[in-house]
């Protein structure tokens, strides 16, 4: 009885303590809300309302451009840079003044100014005679934005005349113009390649000059100066039909991009890791305190395909020729060259003759066509062999042809060559053997004046065939802008037999020698490109040896005709530049070197008064490693000094030449060997 009295005692004393536990944590826990609350709150509600994901972010040089040696091609130009961060809260009126102290320290050229954005400067800087451009009626109907372009649309000539002729004021504008280009936050270039005056002068001044900063920077160079320059590209500001692009890949909409050629096409390898500095601001936008800096690098280096040796000494020919042959009335001329097992071109080079000069037209190489002659003879054969009209070493009889309407075609020679085969038919460039194959692919019976119908699908096998060696297509070489040539759609019989001369439709210098590098490899077109490799960036002033890419052979195709019908078209090139009787042969004394044998097709076509010669070979005969194009256009005579010939040759001797110096553009001996 006693003992069970004494147990229940036991409970109460327990839930005292426990509900004595619960009061106490409770009261600490108010006691530290009320801390929190009233002793911290502030503190608290500050934090609270700061963000820590606002970034400014600076340029960084852009990658360097090396030959295939590693010889610095493209580089950039140290130099310092007026930079300007604007917070959000930062009006009109204080980036004015701001703009007006920063005339007195720098001079900036104004030329980048617009008539529209003086108008807005005028708007900024002269408010009561802006006023009065609105009467009173227009300022109450109007909101704020139709109001203000009704303002735009009445600032007259003369209003701007008072900034323009105000060369202080129109400075501020340029300024001022830079320093609202952008988003708040992000960094704006007032000013590049700062001198040493206006650096001193600014740093002295940087306590009064909020938001402004000197920072290095950089321009591009030329080491080697107008060689290769325009295949190269330019740096630029986004234009504004990419400018959505660029914004969706983290680019600011006044940073410095590549905008053609190399530069634009690699853009992504040659950009710079951006320097950021991350800011924590208030909640009206403030910055507190100092940003977190993290460091940018500079953007990848590309090696390039091309020799600069090479490119120098074949710009060099192409210069001396083209001033030899200005008594033809020869302006301007390509030459391009490329490993056919690789795609890899090692010169690329157009040069045009303006005003007494040359002028680089590299451009042309992919941008221009014409109308190549008898140079397309080999792809011609080949598509007979296709579609099975004739096969290697088949007769036919050289003759004049005589049509119903009296028009009459021939061969380029004053008598006709009797029956000859396909292999002399490249030798001595018959018009005549082209034309039947035409014709038996068109379904045309030739018989001497007499009509006969003929299967227009003929131009579109023809186009089809051609197309499988780079001709009437885009070589798909590494630059934007490639043209694909000119094709003359489906015309008259007559056409059909100039389209199987290369007299029809027209190709560009890079797709001849996409041609003839095809019929080099044994029947594979290979995609041309002038990027061998990217590489880390360096520190020093040589290449890293970090190779983050490197560029493949790439085959598009392989032609429908077999590797014995292609080593046949290789022969009867081999007897163009090697026998007597060839356009290109031993007569002419172009192609007889003791360092190599070379094989090629000579070209000429006639558009109205004037002739575009041509030339496409290769080099050695029995183990190409390199093939070439030449194109000399509107000339004024048929043989113009042999102009095309005459380069080809030098270009191949040079390539030989600098082989034998231990800079063989498509690598050493061992290299070739284990490519095949």
């Amino acid at each position: 009885m006693n003992r069970n009295t004494k147990k229940k005692n036991h409970v109460p004393m327990r839930l005292n303590i426990l509900f004595l536990s619960v009061f106490v944590l409770f009261s600490l826990l108010v006691l530290r809300l009320g801390v929190i609350q009233i002793v911290e709150g502030e503190e608290y509600e500050r934090v609270s309302e700061q963000t820590e994901n606002v970034t400014a972010e600076s340029s960084a040089p852009r990658g360097k451009m090396y030959d295939r040696y590693g010889r610095v091609l493209v580089d950039n130009n140290p130099q310092f840079a007026l930079t300007y961060i604007r917070t959000q809260n930062t009006n009109q009126k204080e980036r004015l003044d701001l703009a007006r102290k920063l005339a007195e320290y720098i001079d900036k050229n104004p030329e980048d100014v617009t008539d529209r954005e003086l108008k807005d400067y005028w708007i900024v800087t002269r408010p009561d005679k802006a006023k009065e451009k609105l009467s009173d009626k227009e300022w109450d109907e109007l909101d704020s934005s139709d109001a203000y372009k009704l303002q735009i649309e009445r600032i007259n000539e003369k209003d701007i005349a008072e900034i323009k002729n105000d060369a202080t004021e129109l400075e501020v504008a340029s300024i001022k113009k830079a320093m609202d280009t952008g988003y708040a936050l992000s960094s704006q270039t007032i000013k590049m390649d700062l001198s040493e005056d206006e650096i001193a002068r600014v740093s002295e001044n940087l306590g009064e000059l909020p938001g402004v900063d000197i920072q290095a920077d950089a321009t591009r160079e030329y080491p080697y100066g107008e060689t290769l320059q325009t295949i190269f590209g330019n740096v630029g500001h986004i234009p504004r039909e990419s400018l959505s692009y660029y914004q969706m890949r983290d680019y600011d909409r006044n940073e410095q991009v590549g905008i053609s050629y190399l530069e634009k096409q690699y853009e992504e390898f040659l950009k710079g890791q951006k320097e950021k500095q991350k800011f924590v601001t208030d909640k009206t936008g403030e910055p507190i305190g100092e940003p977190e800096v993290i460091e940018g690098q500079r953007g990848n280096d590309l090696v390039l395909s091309v020799d600069i040796d090479l490119q120098q000494r074949v710009e060099g020919i192409l210069e001396e020729e083209l001033r030899s042959a200005r008594k033809y009335g020869a302006t301007r001329g390509y030459v391009v060259m490329m490993d056919p097992d690789t795609g890899e071109v090692l010169s690329i080079a157009g040069k045009a003759y303006n005003n007494g000069k040359f002028t680089g037209r590299t451009f042309g190489v992919i941008g221009d066509s014409y109308a190549m002659g008898s140079t397309i003879k080999g792809a011609t054969v080949l598509t007979g062999y296709q579609y099975d009209v004739i096969e290697p070493n088949s007769t036919l009889v050289d003759e004049v042809l005589r049509f119903s309407d009296g028009k009459t075609k021939s061969s380029y020679t004053s008598r006709a060559m009797g029956r000859i085969s396909d292999l002399v038919a490249l030798q001595k460039s018959s018009n005549v053997y082209m034309f039947k194959i035409a014709m038996m692919m068109a379904g045309y019976d030739y018989e001497p004046k007499k009509r006969s119908s003929y299967d227009p699908d003929a131009y579109n096998k023809m186009r089809e065939s051609f197309s499988q060696f780079g001709l009437g297509v885009p070589t798909e070489i590494d630059l934007p802008g490639e043209s694909a040539g000119l094709n003359g759609g489906i015309g008259p019989f007559g056409k059909l037999l100039d389209f199987s001369i290369g007299q029809y439709d027209t190709y560009t210098p890079m797709q001849m020698a996409q041609y003839i590098s095809t019929i080099a490899n044994g029947g594979y077109r290979i995609k041309p490109h002038l990027l061998k490799e990217v590489h880390e960036p360096s520190e020093s002033e040589s290449l890293s040896n970090t190779v983050l890419y490197q560029n493949t052979p790439d085959v598009l195709n392989k032609v429908k005709m077999t590797k014995e019908e292609v080593e046949h078209i290789q022969k009867g090139m081999w007897m163009v530049m090697n026998t007597k009787q060839g356009t290109a042969g031993t007569n002419f004394n172009y192609f007889q070197s003791d360092e190599y044998v070379a094989a090629g097709k000579t070209g000429t076509a006639q558009i109205g008064d004037d002739y575009n010669l041509t030339l496409v070979g290769f080099a050695p005969y029995n183990n190409p490693e390199v093939a070439f194009s030449v194109v000399i256009p509107e000339v004024n005579d048929s043989s113009s000094g042999y102009v095309n010939k005459k380069i080809g040759g030098r270009v191949l001797d040079a390539y030989f030449e600098l082989k034998n110096q231990a800079k063989t553009p498509s690598g050493s001996n061992d290299e070739k060997e284990n490519k095949e």
